[in-house]
């Protein structure tokens, strides 16, 4: 019988303490699988590339070292083919850690975990831009407009050095920015008409500091969220903030026209002009015409969850 053999995907621009290569080396052995794959990603190959070339090899499991871009890379490959991922939490928002409860602060421990038996099937989403032949993948959340053109705009060396509050910094710089007139079609049923600031797409709901942007939303529901920001005159926002405050902490459920909550497995956006789009926290270009559909149970996770 062929030993099995685990593959890293790693990030080599996160600093970390941990000789992750000696602690793959050494349960690799004490578990009796062949000597792993070590794959470090580049500028010009986020992941996509290094997956492909593990699951070539035929790695049993597939872990993701590095940011929510490394693992949506990697997601990406993996998703429909019954490879498990195992999460290595390294970057400064681990949304899709957070989202398993994944720890942390303990990147080793992640590590061992791919070595073990816990495994959980997740959802993924499929998005399409402007039409095209290509399909990309994400776990966590995909946005058009304001929230994407805050990815875009951030800047990489403050947030190396204040974390979130980068992208705090990058909203408020883009707040004045005019909304576009956008068509909505949720598993083909009646078109929304709106004229928005952001539409954002959530497989599940969790971000940084624990808050719930789509509060209820879960990993594995088979379920999209969606999430339209409409602000309108000079409060407009207030009433954004407003409305989702009221759903994270429950205290209401009314009409906002600034903020709708949405949920379907096939969403299809149309804008008048191109927008900026982000997939799990990455900028990735614009597109004026973005197709969401629901994957069931396309990723398998393994790793220890909270």
């Amino acid at each position: 019988m062929t030993a099995k053999r685990a593959a890293i995907i790693i990030n080599p621009s996160k600093s970390t303490d941990v000789d992750f290569r000696a602690v793959l080396e050494t349960e690799s052995k004490e578990n009796g699988w062949a000597e792993p794959l070590w794959l470090e990603t580049t500028v010009d190959d986020p992941g996509v590339g290094m997956a492909r070339e593990a699951l070539k090899a035929g790695a049993d499991v597939v872990l993701a070292a590095g940011g929510d871009g490394t693992v949506r890379c990697v997601a990406e490959v993996l998703a429909g083919t019954g490879i498990a991922m195992t999460v290595i939490p390294l970057g400064t928002g681990n949304l899709l850690a957070r989202n398993l409860g994944i720890n942390l602060a303990d990147p080793e421990g992640a590590v061992r975990s791919a070595f073990g038996s816990t495994e959980r099937s997740i959802d993924a989403v499929e998005i399409v831009l402007d039409h095209s032949q290509d399909k990309q993948i994400y776990a966590v959340m995909a946005g058009l407009g304001f929230d994407a053109t805050i990815m875009a705009d951030t800047d990489s060396d403050l947030k190396d050095k204040v974390g979130f509050l980068a992208y705090v910094d990058a909203g408020l710089r883009n707040l004045q920015g005019e909304p576009v007139k956008a068509k909505i079609h949720i598993d083909g049923g009646h078109t929304i008409r709106r004229r928005v600031r952001s539409v954002m797409g959530g497989n599940c709901g969790r971000v940084q500091g624990g808050l719930e942007v789509f509060p209820g939303a879960k990993i594995d529901d088979g379920v999209l969220d969606l999430m339209v920001m409409a602000p309108s005159g000079a409060f407009g926002w207030v009433a954004v903030v407003a409305g989702i405050a009221g759903r994270i902490f429950g205290r209401s459920r009314a009409a906002n026209p600034a903020v709708e909550y949405y949920t379907g497995t096939r969403v299809e956006i149309e804008v008048e002009k191109p927008q900026d789009i982000q997939l799990d926290g990455d900028h990735v270009g614009e597109a004026s015409h973005v197709q969401m559909t629901l994957l069931p149970n396309a990723l398998k996770i393994r790793g220890e969850f909270s």
